[in-house]
C-alpha cells in the first residue's frame, strides 16, 4: 500500500443514529408535596423554586394529611405556633424555612415507606418510642436537623439489618 491509499481511510466511527434522552424521573417524595392543584413539580429545580418561593399552607395541610400528622405535631417540627399555622388562609404562602422542613418530611416519609415496604408500617414505628432515641419517638426529634439526620440514620441501620 502506497500512502496516499493510507491516507484515503477513513478513521470513523458508524453506529445507528438513536436519540439520548435523560428522562426527568420526579422523586417519589414529590407526591407527598403535589397533593394541592396549585402545586405542578417536575424536576429537582421546581421543588428547589417552589422551596424558596414557600408553600401554600393547604400543601402543608395536606402533607400532614398524608403522613398522618395533626397541626400541633406539625407546627412543633416546624417551629410555627399552632395558633399562627391555623389564622393563615390555606392559599396564603408559608414562609422558606417552613417549606424546607416539609421537603424533609416528605423525604423521610418516602424513605421510611421504601424500607419498612409499607407507609402504615412506617407511620407505626416513627410514632413508637425506641431505646435508640433515649425513649422518645422519632418524630419528636423532628424539630431539629441533627434529629432528621438521626432517623435517615437509624433508617438505614434497619434497612441493612443493624439494630441497636
Amino acid at each position: 500500500m502506497s500512502y496516499k491509499s493510507k491516507q484515503d481511510i477513513k478513521n470513523e466511527l458508524n453506529e445507528p443514529m438513536m436519540a439520548y434522552a435523560v428522562q426527568g424521573s420526579v422523586p417519589s417524595f414529590y407526591n407527598l408535596l403535589g397533593g394541592a392543584k396549585s402545586v405542578k413539580l417536575s424536576t429537582d429545580f421546581d421543588i428547589i423554586n417552589l422551596a424558596r418561593k414557600g408553600f401554600p399552607k393547604s400543601v402543608l395541610l395536606s402533607l400532614a394529611k398524608k403522613i398522618s400528622l395533626n397541626i400541633q405535631e406539625l407546627a412543633n417540627i416546624l417551629h410555627i405556633s399552632e395558633r399562627t399555622l391555623q389564622r393563615y388562609d390555606d392559599d396564603a404562602i408559608i414562609k422558606t424555612e417552613y417549606a424546607e422542613k416539609a421537603v424533609e418530611l416528605a423525604r423521610l416519609y418516602t424513605r421510611g415507606d421504601e424500607v419498612f415496604g409499607s407507609m402504615d408500617k412506617f407511620k407505626i414505628w416513627i410514632k413508637t418510642p425506641s431505646h435508640v432515641f433515649k425513649g422518645e419517638a422519632p418524630v419528636t426529634i423532628l424539630d431539629t436537623s441533627a434529629g432528621f439526620d438521626m432517623v435517615f440514620k437509624e433508617l438505614g441501620r434497619i434497612e441493612h439489618g443493624i439494630f441497636a
